[in-house]
């Protein structure tokens, strides 16, 4: 009999002791953590001015990969949306609004300077620094926050670590899930177990049409 047990549980982490689950299925429930369940982050920039001593490219990257609290009934993935816009709209992305500038000394810019749109999609901590400004440097910029997943590009997994352990009983596995801060991590392995059980219907379904 399959049986699952929380060992721990918080926002940010949850582990779990998995017993008479085929590690096939309880290694799935890893991997979907990892590369399917979306999460926002910011995938397009508008810069209008960039005096920094970065490039536009490497400030892009840096922005990409703060992790931005998500709202996953909110939006839509936007191969999904009917825009198909490169910055999508309302539906589909979030904008985000970087305007900082050093006046008379170094200025630090953190995540916490980038203002959102929505209150509910914004950067999960206000204290990671993305530039230092030397005085009467600026940056002005529009980013475009998007759903999207983990298999596409790193910056869009929901976790900081997924992984499957074994114990002493061959049966029984210990599944840990830690969270960027994207989503909560229960709602990160939800999302994974949902993922899960819709694979396995439609392949289920694909096998049923195709015996009869």
């Amino acid at each position: 009999m399959a049986t699952i047990k929380i060992l721990e549980s918080s926002d940010s982490h949850v582990k779990l002791l998995l017993k008479g689950i085929d590690r096939v299925y309880a290694n799935a429930l890893r991997r979907f953590a990892i590369s399917e369940v979306p999460c926002m982050a910011i995938d397009e920039i508008v810069i209008h001015d960039n005096s920094s001593v970065l490039y536009d490219e490497i400030l892009a990257h840096r922005l990409g990969l703060i992790p931005l609290t998500t709202d996953l009934e909110g939006y839509i993935l936007p191969q999904d949306c009917d825009c198909k816009t490169s910055l999508g709209c309302t539906k589909c992305r979030v904008l985000l609004v970087l305007d900082a500038v050093a006046t008379d000394e170094v200025k630090t810019i953190y995540s916490g300077d980038l203002v959102s749109e929505d209150t509910r999609v914004k950067p999960y901590v206000d204290n990671i620094p993305i530039i230092k400004l030397a005085p009467s440097q600026k940056i002005k910029l529009e980013a475009y926050a998007k759903l999207g997943k983990g298999r596409t590009h790193a910056k869009w997994q929901p976790v900081a670590i997924s992984t499957l352990t074994d114990t002493d009983n061959a049966s029984e596995f210990h599944l840990t899930i830690e969270s960027t801060g994207s989503l909560p991590a229960n709602e990160i392995l939800l999302q994974a177990t949902s993922i899960l059980n819709t694979k396995l219907k439609d392949m289920n379904q694909s096998i049923q049409e195709n015996v009869k």
